[in-house]
C-alpha cells in the first residue's frame, strides 16, 4: 500500500516493510524535498524516522504501532538497519531526522517563517533561534509525561491550532512525540507537519555533541552515545536496539531465501 499517493502530490513512494518497521526508501534530499513540497494548508500528519528500538517500541504499545503505521513519511534513521537490509538485498534508504531538520533550518525556513516546536528547553530554543536568525518561534514546553495528562495534551493541542506552522517541530522521544501528533490528527482543527524529532535540536545546536564522522559513517554513533550515557542509554541500545536488530537480521535471511518480501510486515 502507498502511503503518500492519497494526501499529497509528490511522485508516488513504495513502502518497505523491514524489522516490523515501515519506510519509505528515500534518500536524505529525496526526504527534505518531499517534507519541504507539502502544502502547509494540509491537514496535520507527521514525519517519523524510524530506528531499531522502534520495533521494540512497536510491539509493546499498540497505539505507537498504528501512529507509525498510519505516519504520512517514514524514512530510515538507522545505519545498522539499512546495512542489515542489504545482506537481504534490500536499499532502505538514509534520511535520519536530525539531519533532515539540519537541512531544513539551514535551507528551507526563512528567518520570518512561523515555526511552531512542543518540547525542550528554553535556553535551546534560544540558542536555535539565535543560529538560524529565526523571529517567529512559538515554544510550547509540556510537563513531564504530559501524554498521560489529557489537561496538559489540551493546551498543547490548542497551542498548535493558536499557532500554525508549515512545521510543528516535537521535540521529545518516541512513543510520546508520534502519540502526541495522533492526538492533534484526531482533534482535526490543526495544519501542516510534525516531525517527530527527539533530541534533534540539542544536536543541532551543540548541546548534544555528534558524533565523531568515522563512527556515523560505520554505523556506530550508538555506541559513542552509549559510551557518554551509559546508565540512561544502555537498555535503549542493548537491549530494544539489538531487539530490532535482530528482527531485520531474520528478515534479510527470509529475503534471500525467498520466503518473504520487502512488500509484506
Amino acid at each position: 500500500m502507498n502511503s503518500l499517493a492519497p494526501r499529497h502530490s509528490f511522485e508516488p513512494q513504495a513502502e518497505i516493510r523491514f524489522a516490523g518497521l515501515r519506510f519509505h526508501a528515500l534518500t536524505l534530499d529525496a526526504a527534505v524535498s518531499a517534507v519541504a513540497a507539502r502544502p502547509a494548508d494540509l491537514p496535520f500528519d507527521l514525519l517519523i524516522t524510524p530506528n531499531a528500538e522502534h520495533a521494540w517500541l512497536r510491539r509493546q504499545d499498540r497505539e505507537f504501532d498504528r501512529v507509525s503505521a498510519n505516519a504520512w513519511l517514514s524514512t530510515n534513521d538507522s545505519r545498522v538497519l539499512r546495512q542489515a537490509a542489504r545482506l537481504g538485498g534490500v536499499e532502505l534508504g538514509f534520511a535520519p531526522g536530525a539531519h533532515i531538520v539540519d537541512i531544513l533550518f539551514q535551507r528551507i525556513i526563512a528567518p520570518d517563517e512561523a515555526v511552531t516546536i512542543i518540547g525542550g528547553e528554553d535556553a535551546v530554543i534560544a540558542a536555535l533561534a539565535a543560529q538560524f536568525g529565526l523571529t517567529n518561534i512559538a515554544h510550547h514546553n509540556p510537563p513531564m509525561g504530559f501524554i498521560h495528562d489529557p489537561d496538559a495534551v489540551a493546551a498543547a493541542v490548542d497551542f498548535v491550532v493558536a499557532h500554525p506552522a508549515r512545521f510543528v517541530f516535537v521535540a521529545m522521544g518516541p512513543p510520546q512525540s508520534e502519540k502526541f501528533c495522533q492526538r492533534l490528527i484526531d482533534d482535526g482543527r490543526a495544519t501542516g507537519l510534525g516531525l517527530c524529532i527527539g533530541s534533534s535540536i540539542n544536536m543541532i545546536t551543540g548541546r548534544l555533541p555528534r558524533a565523531p564522522q568515522w563512527m556515523e559513517d560505520r554505523g556506530l554513533v550508538w555506541l559513542y552515545r552509549l559510551t557518554r550515557e551509559p546508565g540512561r542509554l544502555w537498555k535503549r541500545y542493548l537491549v530494544r536496539g539489538f531487539y530490532g536488530l535482530g528482527l531485520g537480521l531474520r528478515d534479510a535471511v527470509l529475503f534471500r531465501l525467498r520466503l518473504k518480501t520487502p512488500g509484506h510486515g
